[in-house]
């Protein structure tokens, strides 16, 4: 057979690319407007994270829009630092108020020097250095509506509801939109008013769901998925049809959908004129989602203070956001009539607050309306952070008509944190002296907790694990409310990591000067600026096992608690671990784009990080990724491990074989035959058959892999599996998830085709330390050059349709034969064996970079998998969605972090005690959060108690565990824990070290147990317990009278 007979002709038609959202008029005449200034291309490095989360289409929306922020106070100045983080073009900061003393508390841009001056003054500059790429402006004079009507989206924050219903008034004038808010205490709300008809073009913001079909029944219009392939679909989801053989399926519009099951749908009598032509069922072909804009229409503040739509922030006080929103009514009338906010602790305030509250104020109870009075004058930065990061998400939402705005009262209240009756700090207790300001600058939070708990918080020693964006978020807050700010207080933040441009849109503690510099370090310094009280110890280790020396027994020894801002599970993992060893509050938190969570850990109290798991990832199978693919994803996880095979794998066995031939070829001896063949095949071609001599030949290289990959390889596919076959049940063999191939032949104007040579050749030259060649029209000239082998199918060739066969072919000898085997690694051993290694350059392994467009490692990624996505007609991806897959990029946004880094804060306040650590406290005072902006939504649950476990009558958790001191002999240890247990110890181990076990020989046993006990653990593990390590664990096995294994607490022996 012919090499030109193998080519599968693509098709003469093929459908429109589907995207998730649709054009439509609706969206356009909605869509944001720019204010006449040329939009500067957006700086793809910079705000990736945000476009992995909102979309291209987003993100220029949000480079086109003008935002004024009026109300520079606590949530002002976080709605601001959200927003131009964010990218918004265009962000006017507004206004008239002097800074007071009650602001600094949660005002991260202004100290005490500034008390006095304008509160946008103050904080301007810094503000608008936070991104080069934003235009901000200053206005210091009183609004009015020919001010207003310039911008697209007015964020009015500190403000009565009258001044609100005017300025809303003014935006309603105009066309414009508005979104106001405000903080008190530990409450705060949200308003939204986007006008009478908005439009939303994806309501959502997910991927959008691809299926594979397995049939469609035409008349009843049920769509069954293949078997395994579940659609994830909602009911009103809208779909549409492709790659089906049937036309007229394919140009279907969208269609909406009901459920039926897992793997069944229904589209109605969308399919009912097509029946006809139709005999049976059709099958075979896709489903894609698409996303449908919808309208959403709301009320001006004017009539919603009267008709108000909620949004429940906590379901567990489903009643609650009624009476705040009278509660905030009569607090704006009380301050418009007295000319002062309620004071703290005043009962008599707090009644005369009542006597403005709305007629017609739904009943609520004494506690809520006192605290809510009591907290007028309060202001905290965790409710700023939390309430600012929601507020500046749904300004984004607006200008862009991304995702789900809220409709229309968001309500807050983080009672919870208040200390209670079962606390040194009683809020209870607390009398006006006790919460009276003192011109300083924690005023605002004492007028909450009192001024006993602001110096216990001052006091507190916590540890932070990650300087990103969580972190700078955390740091930012600690700082505000002066965690660690007295003179035995401190906070330890660790990082390995350094700034990179992509961390500036959401890690706002760096700067672009910081680019290169270490995160922990540039933060600490950054944060100091905040609150110069603050004791902080910026290090760059990372918190594993390796650093237990660092992070030991002393280390922990003198924390009260911990937050983990990391970005895997695994060192949540470790970091957990450590935390319930010492007996620590644990912080747990996380964000991916628009959604986040928090958790607490408590000793004694609830489940520990890693008492729970999500289930592990579905893996795509290793056929499906070697020979069949049919998503994009597959063809970018195998350019992926491509990049691997060639650029790091290669060059990290070589040096290691130069290293020590010896010692190499021991450990391949090792392996199996397959294994050995293939590692020194792979040696063979790197340092005999295809070592380079010039970087021409390097482009050689890359010339000839590209007829390897998506030629040759897929030719012999064809060869093996021909386009009409049939599998022994006579079903078609390409059909389903098999998408049958087409060869593609080296064409140098193909932009693909060349940037995969072009790409390739450099990384090539530079694994072997060439300099490559860089000059595009050069490499073309030299690829044009190339002559092209012809291919020529091979026979007993093994092509794995199963992940069984694939597993079965890697552990086969070559074609079965073994003495042909022994004859190919004689062969390889000898050619091997000739080299001068003398002459033979050490090569340079390449790690792939994702953030460094310079490298060209994200390029060839994205061409080798588009090149194979055309291979097998699969649609292409960009290099933005290239590159996220491949370098599992977490999409993140400024605003989420916000929230969460707040959320976990105010758990950090229920931590606090006296003495510095709180022994225990109700656990529905804790709140884990889970949160979704995008949708919005936002649900709190009491953390997971710590399972309990019991031996004989004695309950335990996790947390609890035997300590005991030494020194003792093993004996001692054994006859110790027996008397404490009221059991029999049959084992006992350290980690993977067995100390005792009733089966090991009786000589042994008795010999041990004279022994210290150290001394036994020490002969077992074969080495001397670190110096920083002040005891050991060990696992005890037992069993009752019965016989039966029973579990105790790990035993904690002190040595030291």
């Amino acid at each position: 057979m012919q090499s030109s007979d193998l080519i599968i002709e693509e098709p003469a038609t093929k459908k429109a690319k589907i995207i998730c959202e649709l054009p439509n008029s609706e969206a356009s005449e909605n869509a944001p407007k720019s204010n006449g200034e040329q939009m500067a291309a957006i700086d793809t490095n910079l705000y990736s994270r945000q476009i992995y989360a909102l979309g291209h289409s987003a993100m220029e929306h949000l480079r086109k829009a003008s935002v004024l922020v009026s109300g520079l106070g606590s949530v002002g100045v976080e709605v601001a630092k959200n927003l131009i983080l964010g990218g918004v073009r265009s962000v006017t900061l507004h206004d008239t108020k002097a800074l007071a003393f009650r602001d600094l508390s949660a005002h991260f841009y202004a100290k005490e020097s500034d008390v006095g001056t304008n509160r946008a003054k103050v904080c301007f500059d810094k503000l608008a250095e936070l991104n080069d790429t934003v235009n901000c402006a200053l206005s210091v004079e009183n609004l009015s509506e020919d001010f207003v009507k310039q911008f697209d989206l007015v964020v009015l924050t500190d403000a009565s509801f009258s001044t609100q219903t005017e300025v809303n008034g003014w935006t309603r004038n105009h066309r414009k939109m508005f979104i106001s808010a405000d903080a008190r205490g530990l409450f705060s709300y949200a308003f939204v008013d986007l006008g009478d008809e908005f439009v939303v073009n994806d309501s959502d913001g997910e991927t959008c769901k691809e299926v594979l079909v397995e049939y469609i029944d035409c008349e009843s219009g049920d769509v069954m998925t293949l078997e395994g392939a579940f659609h994830q679909l909602e009911n009103g989801d809208h779909v549409v049809f492709t790659d089906f053989e049937h036309a007229e399926l394919n140009e279907l519009p969208p269609v909406p959908v009901t459920l039926k099951g897992s793997n069944v749908f229904n589209i109605g009598n969308a399919l009912a004129a097509f029946s006809g032509a139709v005999q049976g069922p059709v099958s075979r072909g896709r489903v894609q989602q698409v996303k449908v804009p919808k309208k959403m229409s709301f009320k001006p503040l004017s009539l919603a203070l009267a008709e108000p739509d909620f949004m429940i922030w906590d379901f567990a006080k489903f009643d609650e956001p009624a009476q705040l929103h009278a509660l905030w009514q009569a607090l704006y009338s009380f301050e418009a009539t007295k000319n002062y906010s309620p004071l703290p602790r005043s009962d008599a305030d707090a009644k005369l607050l009542k006597e403005n509250l709305p007629k017609d104020s739904p009943e609520m109870p004494d506690s809520l309306l006192f605290n809510f009075s009591y907290q007028a004058c309060g202001n905290l930065q965790p409710i700023a952070s939390l309430i600012g990061g929601l507020v500046a998400q749904e300004a984004m939402k607006a200008v862009t008509h991304h995702t789900t705005p809220l409709k229309q009262f968001l309500y807050t209240d983080s009672l919870e944190a208040l200390p209670g009756a079962d606390s040194t700090f009683d809020a209870a207790k607390l009398e006006k002296n006790d919460c009276a300001p003192r011109n300083n600058r924690y005023d605002g939070q004492a007028a909450v907790f009192g001024w006993a708990f602001q110096e216990a918080l001052q006091q507190q020693k916590w540890f932070i694990v990650g300087a990103g964006a969580i972190g700078c978020e955390l740091l930012k807050n600690m700082a505000m409310i002066g965690l660690g700010c007295g003179n035995n207080g401190s906070l330890t933040i660790t990082d390995p990591d350094t700034i990179e441009v992509s961390n500036l849109n959401r890690q706002f503690l760096f700067r672009r000067p910081d680019v290169g510099k270490k995160k922990s370090e540039v933060a600490a310094r950054s944060v100091k600026a905040f609150n110069s009280a603050i004791h902080i110890n910026p290090m760059s280790e990372i918190v594993a096992e390796s650093t237990e020396h660092i992070f030991g027994d002393d280390f922990f020894a003198r924390l009260n608690g911990v937050c983990n801002a990391l970005d895997n599970v695994e060192a949540r993992r470790y970091v957990d671990r450590r935390c319930v060893y010492y007996q620590l509050p644990l912080l747990e938190s996380g964000t991916m784009g628009a959604k986040g969570n928090t958790q607490v850990v408590f000793p004694h109290l609830t489940e520990s990080y890693g008492s729970t798991s999500d289930p592990p990832e579905k893996e795509t199978p290793i056929c499906t990724l070697r020979n069949f693919p049919y998503q994009i994803h597959h063809t970018i996880q195998w350019a992926r491990a491509k990049f691997t095979d060639y650029f790091t794998s290669v060059a990290e066995a070589v040096n290691q074989y130069l290293d020590n031939v010896n010692d190499f070829l021991h450990r391949v001896n090792q392996m199996t035959f397959s294994q050995r063949i293939e590692v020194l095949s792979t040696l063979e071609r790197a340092l005999v058959v295809e070592y380079p001599k010039s970087a021409e030949e390097c482009v050689d290289w890359a010339r000839e892999l590209f007829d390897t990959l998506y030629r040759n390889d897929i030719a012999q596919m064809l060869h093996n599996f021909p386009s009409a076959m049939l599998t022994a049940q006579g079903d078609k063999f390409w059909s389903g998830t098999k998408r049958c191939p087409r060869t593609l032949n080296f064409d140098v104007n193909n932009p693909e085709h060349f940037e995969f040579v072009f790409s390739a050749s450099i990384l090539r030259a530079q694994s072997y330390s060439l300099a490559p060649i860089t000059d595009r029209k050069k490499v073309a000239q030299l690829a044009m050059a190339y002559c092209s082998k012809p291919f020529r199918p091979q026979e007993g060739v093994r092509i794995a349709v199963t992940d069984a066969e694939a597993t079965a072919n890697d552990g086969n000898t070559a074609n079965g034969d073994e003495d042909e085997t022994e004859r190919r690694l004689n062969d390889l051993n000898v050619k091997l064996a000739r080299l001068k290694l003398e002459n033979i350059r050490r090569m340079t392994p390449i790690d792939f970079e994702k953030d460094d467009d310079s490298n060209h490692h994200v390029d060839f990624v994205t061409s080798a998998s588009n090149l194979r996505a055309e291979n097998y007609d699969i649609e292409k991806a960009d290099r933005m969605k290239t590159k996220q897959i491949a370098g599992k990029i977490i999409p993140a946004l400024a605003t989420t972090t916000a929230l969460v880094s707040g959320l976990v804060c105010i758990e950090l306040y229920k931590t606090i005690e006296a003495d510095g650590k709180r022994s225990t406290a109700p656990i529905e005072h804790f709140k884990n959060a889970f949160i979704n902006l995008a949708t919005p939504f936002i649900a709190f649950s009491e953390p997971g108690k710590a399972q309990k476990k019991k031996y004989l009558d004695i309950d335990f958790t996790l947390w609890d565990r035997f300590e005991v001191d030494g020194p003792m002999t093993l004996g001692q240890l054994i006859d110790w824990v027996e008397s404490k247990s009221g059991l029999t110890i049959s084992m006992i181990s350290s980690g993977v070290s067995l100390l005792y076990a009733f089966f090991q020989p009786a000589k042994k046993v008795a010999e041990r147990k004279d022994m210290d006990l150290i001394a036994v653990f020490e002969e077992v593990s074969r080495g001397k317990v670190p110096d920083h390590r002040r005891a050991i664990v060990l696992e005890a096995l037992t069993q009752n009278e019965e016989n039966e294994d029973v579990d105790i607490p790990f035993i904690k022996y002190n040595f030291r």
